[in-house]
């Protein structure tokens, strides 16, 4: 009986983690594709210069300011806000898989799982 309750345990798990890769791509897409319309309302017609190059301005070069800025409607950190979302998806993706391994004590997985999962979050923060 044990080792059907935890494959359906682990069947429930796969499906969690199916749906949040799912609907986390599908809201991150909604989000650029909504700033993305915004932004070409706003700035459309605009000739590009390419000859400058101008670098991100400070307000997009963390996480807390692309959200603040998405917030505040800027179109820009609305379209940033959704690719941020799009990076989380798979980061929150191996979140989960290390409460899958702590649930099941498999000490081995949760080691490898916690060096990914902090290299992830290390170069997500930008340092």
């Amino acid at each position: 009986m044990p080792a059907h309750r935890q494959n359906f345990s682990e069947r429930q798990f796969e499906i969690l983690v199916g749906n949040l890769l799912r609907y986390g791509v599908i809201i991150a897409t909604a989000i650029v594709f909504i700033g993305g319309v915004l932004y070409l309302i706003r700035h459309g017609s605009e000739t590009p210069n390419y000859q400058i190059f101008h670098g991100e301005p400070p307000a997009f070069r963390s996480p807390g300011a692309v959200a603040e800025a998405a917030f505040l409607g800027r179109r820009r950190g609305i379209i940033q806000l959704g690719l941020l979302l799009l990076i989380l998806t798979p980061v929150a993706r191996v979140g989960f898989s290390l409460l899958a391994f702590m649930r099941q004590r498999d000490t081995t997985y949760i080691v490898v799982t916690v060096i990914v999962l902090i290299g992830l979050l290390i170069s997500l923060s930008g340092n």
